[in-house]
């Protein structure tokens, strides 16, 4: 899908929907940094008017006054903090439900890795938005009225707090251009690590039964290593600044006391202000002292934040069409081309074909010749693709998704189930209707066998259908394919892992597909599949090689194998394995 950059991004307009929050939390900030003032107001009053008059009365009474400006001050910081907190929860609310669209959709375009990233780089930026450094931020502005107040003071004394500040903002300038390669350096050595053991660890199996866990090891510690050098690093510069900026607040502490006491020496500043300047002093850097500590977390939620709004616009939420009535299935395709991310050549091109309501169109070609693809294609999940494929003259793609959806049964070549009971994976997770269930099963040869599991129809069947056997997953595939009696059936490789009986059922159940009216394309490199056809469609790297009546196709593949230009074993190897 293209990037749509004319649009505000959804991020943005969801940072925006939170003004409200933001003003509520900069309105608290500005009570509690005001009232943060008490303390160095309370100190004058002891050092210069308490121990001169010694009056306990005074004392107590300015002492309940701080007292009860403190008290304020927690609960300006409390109230702050849990509309911080209320700011991320709504947040989640306005933007995870697209995020996760956009993921799925990325997902589907073969952008991995990006996907893979979203997730937590949006709790990366919930985080930082509602965290300390948030606080920090908000509390930054008022710096200035602080080193104000230490001018009110002594120039001197506002003058150390602005050498101060600037050294504090050049540590955090200096670590944010020193960190910012190295760390998005490490961010992709973490996901390469990641990425490569979690693919690794699929494949345990073959792993352990063919002895290759060695060479496994090998290779991931070569790809660990490259990580742990990155992350040393990174670790090594985060230490020195964080060393560097203790340095500098130690020193900021001993150097204005001690020129308070100069100045005190020198009859141009009391007691009681010196004390006070010091802890004013420490009020004013300390949001910069903050920043300048969360300088990773602030430029990791920077690049999270770039990251999160690239993949809003690149996948921006479907207009749909709303399905007023239902389709009546005709499947139209024109001049249809398909290529994949790092693949030169096409996968498919120019096809064209047309597919009338009961009936059944047969697609039939060597292992590569774009079969599979042909069937994303035909069910609107493939990312690139050229040409129009039509239902019922209307683009696929406009098709409101979540509507459509229950007017396509689609039976991958690799069948995926998820985590659940049988019954949850034919209604395809939404509610389960058991006649509906039921009805499915039957039709797919299955319900006799899902009586005998343990439990049922309400038998876990484990991450992915690892409970089940190979032809148990797919046959419970085709009947979530045929749940809720839909128009369009698109089967890849329906029979791979089917014995004989199950053969049978598919066989019935594809004849009752054509006799209730369906539209269905059957991917196999079964012959007899062919006799079920009403059509067959041949396809040699990626173009329609033949295109016709069943009868028609097959006579003219066994002419072209008895000229010469077909292979030896004829009809047979023109439906070889699947692509």
């Amino acid at each position: 899908m293209k990037k749509n950059a004319h649009t505000r991004g959804d991020l943005t307009a969801a940072l925006w929907a939170l003004r409200g929050e933001f003003l509520a939390v900069g309105l608290f900030s500005m009570a509690a940094n005001l009232l943060m003032l008490a303390p160095t107001l309370y100190m004058l009053q002891v050092y210069d008017r308490v121990l001169v008059s010694r009056s306990v009365l005074t004392l107590l009474t300015v002492s309940l006054i701080t007292l009860l400006l403190l008290v304020l001050m927690a609960g300006a910081e409390y109230l702050r903090s849990r509309v911080l907190v209320g700011a991320g929860l709504r947040l989640h609310a306005l933007l995870g439900a697209r995020l996760f669209g956009a993921c799925f959709e990325a997902h589907l375009g073969q952008a991995g890795a990006v996907v893979r990233s979203a997730l937590p780089d949006f709790t990366e930026l919930r985080q930082f938005l509602t965290g300390h450094s948030a606080l920090a931020v908000f509390d930054l502005p008022w710096v200035p009225i602080y080193v104000a107040g230490l001018f009110f003071l002594h120039p001197m004394l506002g003058a150390l707090a602005i050498g101060f500040a600037l050294v504090q903002a050049s540590l955090a300038w200096f670590g944010h251009r020193r960190s910012m390669a190295p760390a998005q350096a490490l961010s992709e050595a973490q996901s390469e690590v990641d990425d490569y053991l979690q693919s690794k660890l699929r494949n345990a199996e073959v792993v352990e039964s063919m002895g290759m866990l060695a060479g496994l090891k090998r290779r991931w510690q070569e790809r660990h290593g490259t990580y742990l050098a990155r992350h040393a690093g990174v670790q090594r510069l985060t230490h020195s600044i964080t060393a560097w900026s203790k340095w500098v607040r130690y020193s900021q502490q001993s150097l204005v006391l001690g020129a308070g006491a100069l100045l005190v020496i020198d009859g141009q500043l009391s007691p009681g202000a010196m004390i006070a300047a010091n802890v004013l002093m420490s009020r004013a850097l300390a949001p910069l002292d903050m920043l300048t500590s969360s300088w990773r977390s602030f430029l990791a939620a920077s690049q999270a934040f770039d990251r999160l709004q690239t993949l809003l616009r690149a996948y921006p939420r479907r207009p749909g069409e709303a399905l007023r009535v239902r389709p009546a299935g005709f499947i139209t395709l024109k001049n249809v081309g398909a290529r994949a991310a790092g693949r030169a050549a096409s996968i498919l091109e120019q096809v064209s074909l047309q597919a009338e309501p009961g009936s059944v169109t047969v697609v039939l070609g060597s292992s590569g010749s774009g079969k599979s693809t042909l069937a994303r294609v035909i069910v609107g999940v493939w990312p690139d693709f050229q040409g129009e494929v039509l239902l019922d003259g209307q683009p696929l793609a406009g098709w409101d998704r979540g509507q459509l959806g229950s007017q396509v049964g689609y039976l991958p070549q690799e069948v995926e189930l998820f985590d659940g009971t049988v019954a949850e994976n034919i209604a395809r997770l939404a509610a389960i209707d058991p006649d509906k269930v039921i009805a499915a099963a039957r039709s797919a040869g299955l319900h006799q066998m899902i009586l005998r599991l343990a439990q049922g129809y309400e038998t876990p069947i484990g991450d992915a259908g690892s409970m089940l056997s190979g032809g148990q997953r797919q046959r419970i595939g085709l009947a979530r394919a045929i749940y809720g009696d839909p128009l369009l059936l698109v089967l890849d490789e329906p029979n791979a892992n089917l014995d004989e009986a199950g053969e049978a059922a598919l066989v019935q159940v594809v004849q009752e597909l054509r006799a209730k009216g369906k539209t269905v394309f059957l991917i196999t490199h079964r012959p007899d599949a062919v006799a079920l056809a009403d059509q067959v469609l041949v396809l040699r790297a990626g173009r329609v090689h033949l295109q016709g009546p069943p009868a028609q196709v097959l006579a003219a593949l066994e002419e072209a194998r008895q000229a010469g230009r077909a292979p030896a074993s004829g009809v047979a190897a023109a439906q070889a394995a699947p692509a």
